[in-house]
């Protein structure tokens, strides 16, 4: 402690990563009032924040924001490990929700942590007693790569020691925040809000269906019949993310059962995130709080502690955060979705003034180590004794990352010209230049491809309503291209809306399949997934009756995509295995020591067969099949690589690539830099090897200018793609084939360099636990 009263901290800098004001969610006002807590304990350190966004603007953030991070984007979580070190920040805290990052889980965030220098100290706003395996690894390799977790309670401990084998030497409780108001009467903050002279129920926060509110207001004719003069608050915004998705559905619900009951006159809504001023005073107007919260594993609740530490009367459902605040006399408990237990607990606190008064009390007294004061201050404890800690070990040299070390800069995702493309029908095939061509129409091909990159676009596109009505137009065309009277998949429509043909290739049949399966495994929305999964096993069994190593491929990657969410269903997984054993068996018939084909010939897209062979032989599992797949893949590499320049070369599609003769160099064609994109990707998943993201590197640089032409096929003003690299140079025409391909190189190359960077983390999590 200094003369001045303040926390005397040796620190000179300590930045904490979150969601931050105004961006509206809990973990945003947490850290903010953190923040500022600390600011105010020791303001002889430098406190300041590095921003989480969900939307590509971000928000208009106050000064001691100084870095910010695209959610979905890998490259800021490297760029902000980089800015944090050269910084020479002394103490990092993370607030963890496994939300507020990108990747599976929000693993994206381990490759921050995985390359700072300096002690971490996480604080846990989620801890689970039944996570996924994936949220499980998640969190215990956050928790290698921080020097103590922060939890809120103390089942949030046992949790971490029963559940993730976290020790508890590594976990410190420290409670919520809350801001230090005085034990006021009710009365005194009433008028303000017109209420004076009435008893007043509370409950604040971000609206979701989760929080029970429809229960409260279930019991509200039972209070209303005893006491008249209730009202009932509901304080706050629609959620974000439940309003971009549900929009107001849930408060309308409501509102609609408070008129059904008859209570319509003793209901507020204020439809508002108000400000931590305002909260206060609505807080001190109210007599009972009320959290009739659904979800029993809540381990932790600002709004609750908030409300105690105002010196609330509080009725509670037995979510986990609640039995501990609200135990000795602090509160009550009633069971989950019990409108009867609320409204007799209500009435009764309303009709016991001792009792109520007396709770308040407990729970104020009980909440004085909780004010942002004393939290600040033990994280400051916090802070200096891991500092401590890491004084007596050697530190990490931070040095800056080489061009072919780091995650080079590749173009942001644009769909600008794939709207081009894109009528209320569906997409077009060609373009004059950029110029839609309507008078070559419509093709399922295409559509399925455009389906297939939006799915993938969810992971990197924020716009998530332009994703989901582009998915709508794709998949429609998919469904009227289904001919029920053949059971095939038409192909060709003309701009009149007039099929061409009543049976399709089986190419594209196939690569229907691709995305429907695409669309069951990835689709983040239900009724998107839903709809696709009939379509899905109305067409799988023709798939069956193919001989070509093209349908073939294309089917067994559809297949396994809807088998990632639905891996039980048998009839897919024997057709998995047929198909796949046929491109087998065609490998065995075609191939030789310098022939490493499923075919005499080679033409476009071979990586396909590649990646099915591979992704198959790793599930099913057959591990001869997932060899000959790695043999192919290398074969081609060698075969489609400038052996002087060392830049990827294709095969041409003037003449392709025929057995005991030469390839052909031109026509080279998108669709097979995207082939072996997707094959590169599959086989690195398998192996970890770093030399089929160096060829990946190769094949998304061929769309960029390190090429024959040495030109670019993409084009960075359109976001469209050229159709083709000829022997007099580029051919100019964006057309949907050739854009769709750029755009799922460009996504895939995106995904298969986050898991590089994330086994590298991995890599320094197994470290850190080898050294104990």
């Amino acid at each position: 402690m200094s003369e001045r009263g303040f926390y005397k901290s040796s620190l000179k800098s300590v930045a904490l990563i979150g969601n931050y004001l105004p961006r509206r969610c809990g973990i945003a006002t947490f850290t903010s009032d953190l923040l500022r807590g600390l600011s105010l304990e020791a303001p002889d350190t430098s406190f300041w924040a590095i921003a989480m966004n969900d939307i590509p603007e971000g928000y208009p953030y106050p000064s001691e924001v100084r870095f910010e991070v695209r959610q979905r984007e890998l490259i800021d979580y490297t760029l902000a490990s980089d800015f944090l070190n050269m910084n020479n920040v002394d103490i990092v805290n993370l607030q963890h929700e496994y939300g507020i990052f990108g990747g599976d889980c929000g693993s994206n965030i381990i490759n921050l942590l995985s390359n700072l220098r300096m002690p971490v100290v996480t604080t846990l706003h989620t801890v689970l007693e039944q996570p996924s395996d994936e949220q499980k690894e998640v969190l215990i390799s956050i928790a290698k790569l921080s020097n103590r977790l922060v939890v809120m309670s103390e089942h949030a401990k046992e949790i971490l020691k029963k559940v993730f084998g976290i020790p508890y030497e590594k976990i410190v409780m420290i409670h919520h925040g809350i801001p230090d108001v005085p034990f006021v009467d009710p009365n005194y903050y009433k008028d303000q809000f017109g209420v004076e002279g009435r008893r007043v129920i509370l409950t604040f926060g971000l609206l979701s269906p989760n929080k029970g509110i429809e229960y409260m207001i279930d019991a509200m004719p039972e209070i209303v019949k005893r006491f008249p003069d209730c009202v009932y608050i509901i304080l706050g915004a629609t959620h974000p993310h439940v309003k971009k998705e549900h929009g107001e559905s849930y408060r309308i619900f409501l509102q609609r059962k408070a008129r059904e009951l008859g209570v319509e006159n003793h209901l507020i809504f204020h439809n508002r995130f108000v400000e931590l001023k305002e909260l206060c005073e609505f807080l001190g107007a109210a007599d009972i709080y009320v959290t009739p919260y659904l979800n029993k594993q809540q381990i932790v609740s600002g709004t609750l502690a908030y409300s105690l530490g105002a010196g609330k009367a509080v009725i509670s459902t037995p979510y986990w955060y609640a039995e501990e605040m609200l135990a000795d006399g602090r509160g009550r408990i009633v069971s989950f979705r019990d409108s009867k237990a609320l409204a007799e607990n209500v009435i009764n606190l309303f009709s016991n003034e001792v009792e109520r008064h007396s709770m308040r009390k407990r729970a104020y007294i009980y909440c004085r180590n909780m004010i942002w004061k004393e939290v600040s201050r033990r994280y400051l404890d916090v802070f200096e004794e891991v500092r401590s800690e890491m004084e007596g070990k050697a530190k990490p040299v931070f040095k800056t990352k080489t061009l072919e070390k780091t995650l080079f800069d590749l173009p942001q995702p644009k769909l600008d010209h794939l709207l081009r493309l894109t009528d209320d029908v569906g997409i077009l095939q060609h373009a004059k230049y950029i110029i839609p061509d309507r008078f070559h129409g419509y093709c399922t091909d295409d559509n399925a491809r455009a389906l297939i990159a939006v799915l993938m676009a969810q992971e990197f596109v924020a716009e998530e309503d332009l994703l989901i009505e582009l998915m709508c137009k794709y998949l429609s065309f998919l469904h009227y291209a289904f001919n029920e009277k053949n059971g095939r998949f038409r192909n060709f429509m003309n701009y009149e809306r007039k099929w061409l043909d009543e049976k399709g290739s089986d190419d594209s049949y196939a690569r229907a399949i691709w995305a429907l399966g695409a669309t069951v495994g990835l689709s983040k929305f239900e009724n998107i997934a839903g709809y696709a999964l009939t379509l899905f096993k109305k067409s799988l069994s023709a798939a069956l009756e193919f001989k070509y190593y093209h349908p073939i491929s294309f089917s067994i990657i559809g297949i396994q995509e809807y088998l990632k969410r639905f891996g039980g269903d048998s009839e897919a997984r024997r057709a998995r295995e047929l198909l796949a054993s046929k491109l087998k068996e065609l490998y065995h018939i075609h191939s030789s020591d310098d022939w490493q084909w499923v075919s005499d010939k080679v033409t476009w897209g071979s990586g396909k067969v590649a990646q099915a062979l591979i992704m198959a032989g790793q599930w099913i599992p057959d591990n001869e099949m997932m060899e000959i797949g790695l043999k192919i893949l290398e074969w081609l590499m060698k075969h489609q690589t400038d052996n002087v320049n060392k830049y990827f070369a294709p095969v041409g599609n003037n003449g392709w690539f025929e057995k005991n003769s030469v390839k052909a160099r031109f026509d080279q064609q998108p669709i097979e830099a995207l082939s072996m994109i997707e094959a590169c990707r599959e086989a690195y998943n398998v192996t970890r090897e770093e030399k089929w993201i160096s060829f990946a590197r190769l094949c998304i640089e061929w769309f960029l200018g390190r090429n024959d032409a040495n030109a670019p096929l993409y084009d960075y003003i359109t976001g469209g793609c050229c159709d083709g690299l000829m022997a007099s140079g580029i051919n100019q025409n964006q057309g949907a084939e050739s854009t769709l391909c750029w755009l799922i190189s460009l996504f895939n190359m995106r995904k298969m360099l986050n898991l590089q960077i994330k086994s590298k983390a991995d890599e320094k999590v197994e470290v850190l636990t080898q050294a104990g």
